[in-house]
């Protein structure tokens, strides 16, 4: 959020002291949204809930041209499916890795303002994970795996 004044940095005034006379400057960085892990934390009551159940598995993908490539997929997709949501809306991500992976997957996506360690973190071959953030900065949501840690 920001609340300026507009001024001429080529005046006479140095710009330094038209800050000044402003009161200066408060810059505040937004922190992390949600509660690591906690999908019933009191900051998401009344907000509409957008379910994201995605599965990190490994497939088999023809190239087009000789053999295929073994690939770690989000939902057997590349890229892996889109997550449409409103700024305001909670996004309730659940991470699912089916017994027999290799290796164990990961979650991050940076505009969610959320650390990805512990929040995202390595979800084991067997087991899922859920979080929850709520989607305050609009735009694109980039996610990808983030390994193990």
């Amino acid at each position: 959020q920001l609340n300026a004044t507009a001024f001429d940095v080529k005046s006479d005034v140095s710009a330094l002291q038209k800050i000044r006379d402003m009161g200066g400057l408060e810059l505040i960085m937004p922190a992390a949204f949600a509660a690591t892990g906690d999908c019933d934390a009191a900051e998401f009551a009344g907000r509409t809930v957008v379910d994201f159940p995605l599965t990190g598995v490994s497939i088999d993908l023809p190239t087009g041209l000789a053999g295929t490539l073994h690939a770690m997929t989000f939902s057997e997709q590349i890229p892996g499916p889109t997550l449409r949501v409103t700024q305001g809306d909670v996004v309730r991500m659940t991470l699912t890795v089916p017994d027999g992976e290799a290796t164990p997957h990961g979650n991050d996506m940076h505009a969610s303002q959320v650390t990805a360690v512990p929040t995202f973190g390595a979800v084991q071959p067997g087991t899922s994970k859920t979080f929850c953030y709520i989607a305050e900065v609009p735009g694109v949501y980039k996610y990808h795996c983030s390994g193990v840690n």
